[in-house]
């Protein structure tokens, strides 16, 4: 006999595996795989497909996407945007550097900011890689435009 027991949700509803949102989110990323594939070599306009899902977000979400989409094409201009398992993100040579996941996204209670591996932000042993945003300040759009010049250099 058994001794251990299912995962529970925060409301103590029983789960085996992915939650819905991650569920969701692997859904979205198959499906920009797709239609990556289909373009081939022709790229396709991979901005218009960010701008669009940061308009569908609710606020303060959406104002914290613009903003962030802002200061990431005016920071970092070498980076493309493009969606990752539905969020915007910005990569350099197909890969990804940087990404916004939305509060609503996994019911989270703020937003982020992540970097990949492909970022350059090592300091040492350790060092973070996203950043909870609730607001964006001039101080922390200070932080983050110094953070995207480490991570690009």
């Amino acid at each position: 006999m058994s001794t251990t027991t299912k995962p529970t949700t925060a409301k103590g509803q029983k789960y085996d595996g992915f939650t819905g949102e991650e569920r969701d989110a692997m859904k979205e990323r198959a499906k920009e795989l797709k239609t990556s594939a289909r373009r081939g070599a022709a790229k396709g306009d991979t901005e218009s497909e960010v701008l669009a899902k940061i308009a569908e977000m609710a606020e303060p979400d959406r104002v914290i996407a613009e903003r962030l989409h802002a200061l990431i094409k005016a920071g970092a201009p070498t980076l493309t945007a493009k969606l990752w398992y539905g969020m915007p993100a910005y990569a350099r040579n197909g890969k990804i550097i940087c990404f916004f996941q939305p509060a609503a996204k996994f019911k989270a209670r703020y937003a982020t900011l992540g970097f990949s591996d492909e970022a350059k932000l090592d300091e040492g042993a350790m060092w973070p890689a996203s950043y909870a945003l609730t607001e964006l300040t001039a101080d922390v759009e200070a932080m983050i435009v110094a953070l995207l010049r480490r991570a690009v250099s």
